[in-house]
């Protein structure tokens, strides 16, 4: 049985709920490639129809895809990303990133994505304070709100390994 998490009070649990199958976020990865056809993403993907057209209809429900009338030859219609969808890009980047890292390895990756100014490849994503510097996750520190009206609170301390020297 699947879980939903459309109450939780968590960005990511949330965010989950609308992106969180691999279909998904395949179909917005084919949109930012500049898919627009049902047919173009169904033989993009090799994806059944009775998948792509729930996929579509989701991301359309929520926001992400706009559905719009081509209008060539009668009523025909493709798909277009939103800016609820084009801010997705970091998203689809750092997880891109991170597979051509850890899964291909520097040098193979399957994609290369250049700056159009300069045609050179786009740097590593990173989270950056507001000094400019990036950050590391031990450089932050999390604030659980559990409602907007409720004060932040601490979340529970893990204990850290010792480190062996």
């Amino acid at each position: 049985m699947r879980v939903r998490f459309g109450r939780e009070a968590c960005s990511v649990a949330r965010a989950l709920e609308i992106l969180g199958d691999w279909w998904t976020l395949l179909v917005v990865r084919e949109a930012f490639l500049g898919t627009r056809r049902y047919a173009d993403f169904e033989a993009a993907l090799g994806i059944s129809k009775n998948i792509l057209a729930r996929r579509l209809a989701h991301l359309t429900r929520h926001g992400v895809l706009a559905r719009v009338d081509a209008g060539v030859h009668g009523t025909r219609y493709e798909y277009e990303l939103t800016a609820k969808g084009k801010d997705l890009v970091t998203l689809v980047t750092a997880l891109r990133q991170w597979g051509d890292r850890w899964i291909f390895g520097p040098g193979r990756e399957p994609l290369l994505v250049l700056d159009r100014r300069t045609r050179r490849p786009i740097p590593p994503v990173r989270i950056l304070g507001e000094d400019g510097r990036p950050l590391r996750a031990a450089d932050m520190q999390l604030l659980v709100r559990a409602s907007r009206s409720a004060p932040p609170r601490r979340p529970r301390r893990t204990r850290r390994r010792a480190s062996s020297r």
